[in-house]
């Protein structure tokens, strides 16, 4: 079934972890670009990292070092391990491969 569905999201103190996962058929797709987004309230949806179907990633210059972004593909699964989070990592976050969106996922750090 080509759809994404996220999941993962929680409520988390600042410093704390989640890890976020995106399951579905087109993260197996050779011709996308795999990518994590997200949106806060009042901003524009941003991306959080990217991954390549040649395993080339990309990050966001305020998660590098801290965000992790990776495939499962024999399980159709794109995370991505957030660590030391912040207040401002607050979103819904998004995964994407080409045309396709999941429904998103809120985060919410927070003391």
């Amino acid at each position: 079934q080509e759809q994404l569905v996220e999941s993962g999201g929680g409520l988390v103190q600042p410093g704390g972890s989640l890890r976020l996962s995106c399951a579905g058929s087109p993260i197996t797709y050779s011709a996308c670009v795999l990518g994590w987004y997200r949106q806060a309230p009042g901003n524009q949806r941003e991306t959080v990292a990217s991954l390549s179907a040649g395993g080339f990633t990309k990050y966001a210059d305020s998660v590098k070092g801290r965000f992790t972004i990776s495939r499962d593909d024999a399980d159709k699964i794109l995370y991505l391990q957030m660590n030391d989070l912040r207040p401002e990592d607050t979103a819904v976050y998004y995964c994407n491969c080409g045309p396709f969106w999941g429904q998103g996922t809120q985060v919410t750090v927070a003391s």
